[in-house]
């Protein structure tokens, strides 16, 4: 029984935990939204990941063309037949040697290919830069747009709560007429029916929002549903005063995309002057030091002398007499480490000159193909010119059809406003039909719901033209 009441405890203590957390969440304003998607969007992130790839790789880039150098040390133990390193006779003994030198290597000119790479990756890194910026301006705008849509949603949820809510308290009127048995049966009976297809509209608005939320959370990266703050936009709807044409113009000054297409343009003629460096000559310079040690190294000090005999001999008066020799003795010592790195160092310093001959018309091939590139950035960028003049075009039309149906669609609710509080009096007091009542009221209620995704979409396609014009903030 205890354990039960604790379980029970526990389930009431998370419950309350869950609503007080949806409680204190701090609704998100549009700039909340966009600050938020700047800090977690995961293709903002991997885009600002290219462009550090990019700046590494023009770091490198000019860092090739400082000269190479590089040490070397190895130390061994060889058992068996072996050259020794100091004398370069055949031992067969156990040898530590050990070796070490330090190399230099510099281009000093192999056809400006270093120079036109790193000037190549310099443009390659703003290009990737400006493509970073443009990321950001996308996702302002996807954050914008799904915002609107989101408040789209919501303005349409409360309208079907409002239709459903009067169509309850004109089903308390004819309840207390079917209770009462008056007025038509039939009619108490299609009121039951429209309440229940109210509240299917509710449920559809209801995920539609539901929707649109998940959206905006998926750009913004957040782990949980959020709160959308309504009473600090201000929607301004007013006719726009600028022709598609001079949103594209602007659009040209403004928009990221553009300055980076150009660039990429550039940095694909710097790729041509690179592979045209491949039929000309490399010259470089190299120097070196170097030098090694050996155990079987050995020096001999002089310790004195004695008489030997050879072996040979002479004969004098018939009799043999052995031939000696005055013999040097000689006592051997092992050099030391620092010995002989000192005497056995060497130095090396040339010139190397390397002439392209024939290399199967891969440096040909190669120009050919970076001539290509140049090719395609250019068309990629006429494409972006064509493809943005066309969409402002198309969203600047339909953003005038939609305002003029915005317009349309205002007459239309005050005309079904007065239609529907006409008939609604009559039905009340049994004069018109319940067929009449429903009709205008449906008119009514999809008439605001009209007016309601005209005024958003109009003011979505305002918010694309603005995006162009470079007028959303970052």
């Amino acid at each position: 029984m205890t354990h039960k009441r604790i379980v029970i405890t526990l389930i009431i203590l998370m419950s309350w935990a869950g609503y007080t957390q949806n409680l204190n969440q701090k609704p998100y304003s549009l700039d909340d939204c966009i600050s938020i998607a700047l800090e977690n969007n995961l293709d903002l992130k991997s885009a600002n990941l290219r462009a550090n790839s990019a700046k590494v790789n023009h770091q490198q880039s000019k860092a090739n063309m400082l000269p190479s150098i590089n040490g070397n040390f190895n130390l061994g133990v060889n058992n068996g037949r072996s050259i020794d390193p100091f004398t370069n006779d055949f031992i067969n003994q156990e040898l530590t040697f050990s070796n070490m030198g330090l190399s230099l290597d510099a281009t000093i000119f192999n056809g400006f290919r270093l120079l036109n790479a790193a000037k190549q990756n310099y443009l390659n890194r703003k290009a990737s830069e400006l493509e970073t910026e443009a990321a950001k301006q996308d996702l302002v705008l996807n954050v914008t747009l799904t915002y609107l849509q989101v408040l789209n949603s919501k303005a349409v949820l409360d309208l079907a709560k409002q239709r459903y809510e009067t169509t309850k308290k004109q089903l308390k009127i004819q309840e207390d007429f079917y209770k009462n048995e008056s007025g038509n049966p039939a009619d108490y009976a299609d009121i039951l029916g429209q309440v229940a297809n109210d509240e299917t509209s509710i449920l559809v608005s209801e995920s539609n929002l539901n929707s649109a939320k998940l959206r905006l959370v998926r750009l913004l990266n957040l782990p949980e549903n959020i709160q959308i703050n309504t009473e600090l936009m201000l929607l301004d709807f007013e006719k726009y005063n600028r022709s598609a044409d001079e949103v594209y113009t602007e659009a040209l000054q403004n928009l990221a995309t553009f300055k980076a297409r150009e660039l990429r343009i550039e940095a694909s003629k710097k790729g041509i002057s690179v592979a045209k460096s491949q039929f000309t000559p490399e010259v470089s310079i190299f120097a070196g030091v170097n030098t090694n040690y050996s155990s079987a190294a050995e020096t001999f000090s002089e310790t004195g002398t004695s008489i030997v005999d050879t072996g040979d001999f002479v004969t004098f008066n018939g009799q043999d007499l052995p031939v000696m020799t005055e013999q040097t003795s000689f006592s051997p010592q092992n050099i030391n480490f620092k010995d002989q790195l000192d005497n056995n160092l060497s130095t090396v310093v040339g010139i190397s000159v390397s002439v392209p001959l024939f290399n199967g018309f891969r440096a040909k091939n190669n120009v050919a193909l970076e001539k290509i590139r140049v090719e395609e950035s250019v068309l990629e960028l006429e494409r972006t010119h064509l493809d943005i003049k066309n969409t402002i075009a198309q969203i600047h039309f339909e953003m005038e059809t939609v305002y003029n149906r915005y317009q349309s669609l205002l007459k239309q609710v005050d005309a079904y406003e007065e239609s529907y509080r006409i008939n609604e009096i009559r039905f009340n007091n049994g004069i018109s039909n319940f067929l009449n009542y429903i009709t205008s009221k449906n008119n009514l209620d999809n008439a605001k719901v009209n007016l309601t995704n005209a005024k958003y979409d109009y003011l979505l396609r305002v918010k694309v033209l603005d995006f162009y014009r470079g007028n959303l903030s970052i």
